[in-house]
């Protein structure tokens, strides 16, 4: 992970890390607004890839941000989450996941490594969507898996 954020003071943990997230959605919604403003409120800088824009694009976009460092991680929206999740995947080095709970956010961080969350715009709470913020953002990859992971992607 690339850290363009700031620690919060008092804590060294990887929740305590101030990120550089990539977002992108193909529709504006109320739920993608509540999405940027979870992530401005937790502290991070919001580099916005694209709104209303066709799913390929915004899942591409986002992922080449975050592959080529130009953000620490992503979050992509489209209907159901699959498409943008599938284009986002086509780019070299990138891991998104697709997620509908916290749980599966946080082991799709621990155990895959997951650099991007795919999230559906149909199904998805905005209480949901923040509960998957937080777990995403705040896990980190398990250190005694990650040179395994990075050797199969």
């Amino acid at each position: 992970m690339t850290n363009h954020g700031r620690r919060r003071q008092g804590k060294g943990d990887v929740a305590s890390l101030l990120m550089r997230i990539a977002f992108g959605t193909d529709e504006v919604t109320g739920l993608a607004d509540v999405i940027k403003d979870a992530l401005v409120e937790r502290g991070h800088e919001v580099v916005l890839m694209g709104e209303g824009d066709p799913w390929p694009d915004v899942g591409r976009r986002v992922a080449e941000a975050v592959a080529g460092a130009e953000a620490d991680r992503g979050v992509v929206c489209c209907w159901t989450g699959t498409g943008v999740s599938m284009a986002a995947n086509k780019v070299a080095g990138v891991r998104a996941a697709l997620c509908t709970d916290a749980e599966t956010a946080r082991g799709a961080r621990r155990w895959n490594d997951a650099n991007v969350l795919a999230l559906g715009l149909r199904l998805t709470s905005p209480e949901l969507a923040k509960e998957m913020l937080d777990a995403f953002l705040s896990t980190d990859a398990d250190p005694s898996e990650r040179e395994e992971i990075r050797k199969l992607v």
